[in-house]
């Protein structure tokens, strides 16, 4: 299976005739399912569709009619994204994304609640397949975005230091650096796989939202134009690119292991701006008529005479912030709140963020009024984001911000908190060192 010249994984394409035939109510032929293949990963032979799906009928899939196929009865015990229903039992996934092809279902997650936020503990693909359709007013996400930093040996790597797919960088004039993943490390089928993740993301969460529905997906420069089409295939409305200007430690270092010679030379431009993806679910009508019947359809001006823009100013993520959320793709609550209050144009609805990480997306929601859910299914992220949100929301932001002391109590961590885990009482950690 060749790609680009190089082969296909072989997880790939068990993963795209799954999600396929998971997507479709009707039994399929092999030529259609070989199309839809084509699509979603590339050149695939029509005998290796064939061959996968001979070798495993009729335990995974079940033949129909003339040569047709689709998956075998369920079981109860995993669910496809996207698929309302229960799916095979076709064991944990082996591919790249550790369950996005088939995602064990836990009964009753973890959940906490604080305010008008909510965040559960659960793999967002299962959490997507259970809410109900069009209850979404927006999403504001930062999602992994190579997919493999966020599996858990890579976690696992990253907490004790040792980097894998996370790069460590060195301290700088005392202060030790945030992580960052290396997406160079991606083959073009990790690419692709990237891709086909987001592609099932979007089909996924297409039917939970409301017309109109603006996404907002942070994204990276290096990625964001695979992440951007899969979107669109998946059937959002691409509406532009919302750049946050800020200087972050990604690039301008000179090449690996021969930087005395190469002294001059930066690999990659230091990174001064992250890409932020902008889509929404198509109108129903004009946008006036959308916004009368869903609320949606528009930004949230800033003020009578301020449009929001596409453009916002953002400086790196504070130490005070870090310390009460100790996560490494933090993004700063005066960011945030920007572009939370502004997703909702008449400042009414529910948002969204399916990689909750630590709940800085809800406790931006939280801070400007709106109701907002969200899903993490690392479980240690979870239990960060129950003591993270109270406080985050909390926070002051301005030009003195940095300066401020977060644990000044302005809104108790127990307030207006409800958890079914067990309690989120904590001292202060603004002044402790940043550990990962």
């Amino acid at each position: 299976m060749e790609q680009h010249g190089k082969r296909l994984a072989p997880g790939q394409v068990r993963d795209a005739i799954i999600g396929i035939l998971a997507d479709r109510a009707t039994p399929l032929s092999v030529g259609e399912i070989c199309q839809m293949a084509k699509e979603e990963i590339g050149d695939v032979p029509e005998s290796s569709i064939r061959s996968y799906l001979l070798l495993n009928t009729p335990g995974k899939f079940r033949r129909k009619g003339r040569g047709k196929y689709e998956l075998a009865e369920p079981t109860g015990k995993f669910r496809v994204p996207g698929e309302t229903g229960n799916a095979p039992e076709f064991g944990e996934s082996e591919g790249l994304w550790d369950g996005s092809s088939a995602v064990k279902i836990e009964p009753e997650a973890p959940t906490f609640r604080f305010g008008k936020a909510e965040i559960v503990c659960q793999d967002c693909f299962e959490w997507i397949a259970s809410r109900p359709d069009l209850s979404i007013h927006a999403i504001v996400t930062d999602p992994p975005y190579g997919i493999k930093e966020y599996m858990p040996e890579e976690l696992s790597k990253l907490r004790a230091g040792k980097g894998g797919v996370w790069r460590m960088p060195p301290s700088f004039d005392g202060n030790r650096r945030s992580p960052l993943p290396r997406f160079t490390v991606l083959d073009s089928a990790g690419l692709a796989g990237v891709r086909l993740f987001f592609l099932r993301w979007g089909r996924a969460v297409l039917p939970k939202l409301v017309p109109g529905a603006n996404v907002l997906v942070a994204a990276n420069p290096l990625l964001s134009a695979i992440v951007s089409q899969a979107l669109s295939d998946a059937g959002l409305e691409r509406r532009g690119e919302l750049v946050r200007l800020t200087m972050t430690m990604r690039g301008g270092d000179r090449p690996k292991n021969a930087e005395r010679e190469f002294r001059d030379v930066s690999v990659m431009p230091r990174s001064m701006w992250e890409p932020w993806l902008m889509f929404r679910r198509p109108l129903e009508g004009r946008v006036q008529d959308n916004l009368r019947k869903w609320g949606t359809g528009g930004f949230r001006r800033i003020d009578s005479d301020h449009p929001f823009g596409d453009v916002v100013k953002s400086s790196p993520t504070n130490r005070t912030e870090r310390a009460l959320a100790n996560h490494p793709s933090l993004k700063p609550q005066s960011f945030l709140r920007k572009i939370v209050r502004a997703a909702l144009p008449l400042g009414k609805g529910v948002v969204a963020d399916t990689f909750a990480g630590s709940g800085s997306t809800l406790a931006a929601a939280e801070a400007v009024g709106y109701e907002s859910v969200g899903t993490e299914r690392d479980e240690a992220y979870w239990k960060l984001a129950c003591e993270a949100i109270p406080r985050l929301c909390a926070l002051e932001t301005g030009r003195n911000a940095d300066d401020m002391a977060a644990c000044a109590g302005k809104r108790g961590s127990g307030r207006g908190a409800k958890k079914t885990a067990p309690s989120t009482a904590m001292p202060c950690t603004a002044n402790l060192p940043l550990v990962f």
